[in-house]
Formats: C-alpha cells, sequence, structure tokens
C-alpha cells in the first residue's frame, strides 16, 4: 500500500477501534525511538485533542528522554514525564536477589504499563501500543510490559515499513536513524539483543528467504514466543 494511503488507513483504523471501545482518545509511551514517534503521531492525527504521550524514564538515557520531547513538541503532542527509578528500586528491594539481568529488566516496560493503564482509565482512553511486525514475530517484547496494551497500530508492519512511514510523517532524521533500543541497561540495543538484524529479520518475514542459520534462528525464536501472542490457554474442560 502507498505510504500517504497506508497512513490515513492507519488513523481511520486507530479512530474507529478506540470509538467502537466507547473510549475518548489514546495514550502511549514515547521513549524517544522511532516506533513510539510514529505510534504518537498517528494517534494525533486520529485524536488530535484526546491523546497522551507519557515519556517514562527509569534509569533512562537522556538522549532517549530529549528525543521523546523533540517529537512531542515537533508533532504538539500533550505528554507527561512520570519518573520511575524510585518505584523501581523500592521493588528491587522487597525482591529476591538476582543476577538475571532479563528479568530485573523487564520491571521497566511493566512499570511503564501499570503506568500508562492509570492515565488510560482517568481519561478513558485506550492503550496504545508500539511493537512491529518485526519484534511480534520472534517475542522482542516484554509479555505484560510493552506487550500489555489495547491495539497495535504498527503489528502488521516490518521495521522497514515503520521507517518509510516515519520519513513520510516527517519524524526527525536523527531519531529514525539512532539504532533502536528497548532502553532496558546501558548499551543495550535490539539487534544486539536478538542476535540478528532489522534487515535479517523483515527480509525472512516478507519472502521467506534468508541464511540457514538466520531463518532457523527465526523460527527458533517464533516458537518459543508463542505463548507471548496469545491469550492463556483455557481448558476445554
Amino acid at each position: 500500500m502507498e505510504v500517504a494511503k497506508l497512513c490515513d488507513a492507519l488513523v481511520d483504523w486507530l479512530k474507529e477501534r478506540i470509538n467502537e471501545a466507547g473510549a475518548r482518545g489514546a495514550v502511549f509511551g514515547l521513549s524517544g525511538g522511532i516506533d513510539s514517534a510514529v505510534v504518537g503521531a498517528l494517534c494525533k492525527r486520529a485524536f488530535p485533542e484526546n491523546c497522551l504521550g507519557l515519556i517514562m524514564p527509569c534509569y533512562s538515557n537522556s538522549k532517549d528522554e530529549e528525543d521523546a520531547v523533540k517529537v512531542a513538541e515537533k508533532f504538539g503532542i500533550p505528554h507527561k514525564k512520570i519518573v520511575l527509578d524510585g518505584v523501581y528500586d523500592e521493588f528491587l528491594n522487597i525482591l529476591d536477589k538476582t543476577d538475571n539481568r532479563v528479568a530485573v529488566a523487564n520491571i521497566k516496560p511493566r512499570l511503564r504499563m501499570i503506568t500508562l493503564y492509570y492515565y488510560a482509565t482517568l481519561n478513558n482512553y485506550l492503550v496504545v501500543g508500539t511493537g512491529n511486525k518485526s519484534e511480534l514475530t520472534v517475542g522482542y517484547f516484554t509479555k505484560y510490559g510493552d506487550g500489555g496494551v489495547d491495539l497495535l497500530p504498527l503489528g502488521n508492519l516490518v521495521k522497514k515499513q515503520v521507517r518509510e512511514l516515519a520519513v513520510y510523517l516527517g519524524i526527525p532524521r536523527d531519531i529514525i536513524e539512532k539504532p533502536p533500543t528497548g532502553g532496558l541497561w546501558e548499551g543495550q540495543t535490539d539487534e544486539g539483543e536478538m542476535g540478528i538484524t532489522y534487515e535479517e529479520l523483515d527480509n525472512f518475514i516478507l519472502t521467506g528467504k534468508a541464511r540457514p542459520e538466520i531463518a532457523e534462528k527465526i523460527k527458533n525464536m517464533n516458537r518459543k514466543s508463542e505463548h507471548k501472542r496469545n491469550l492463556p490457554p483455557i481448558p476445554a474442560f
């Protein structure tokens, strides 16, 4: 689909889904990354007076916060900063100590999910997530964290398509080009953690073609993360 038509279709889809739910608008996280910037711009188009971007640093890179503010100001997105450092520290204090970096890091997106739903309830908004098809395919998201949302407008777009949409929307070039990261720990990047590039992942999703080891890795990640893409199983009896 032509990018202009895609943009209009996504805006219409957001309006329809949110209106169907009897909600007034949209709340979303602004992380300073490309996906959240695109979602923010789409939500602003769909609900100019009823959208809210939450900037939720949790021992985060200050540059990401600056980029989030830059996006909010460029598109006129109402936004609010909620610092989660203290809550994160207090929560860790009551848990058993661990060296498992992923278990600890996943607390951050889950705290953000709680924050988003708090403001969604206050405003009768739906929570709009930022996950794209590339991330969803391999389970690169935190269950009940950034995966805990009401709508996923980018869910059928691979990362390459999100970049094309970002260019069309006028997302700042430096945000489009910076290495994607979940902001889970210092120096963490999506591609570094997944062990594959978005180019390899996108190409496999779109064409089914990849080097044998890459194809097997993607298929394995997809199998292991199947539970993250579905509601909890319920016995048939």
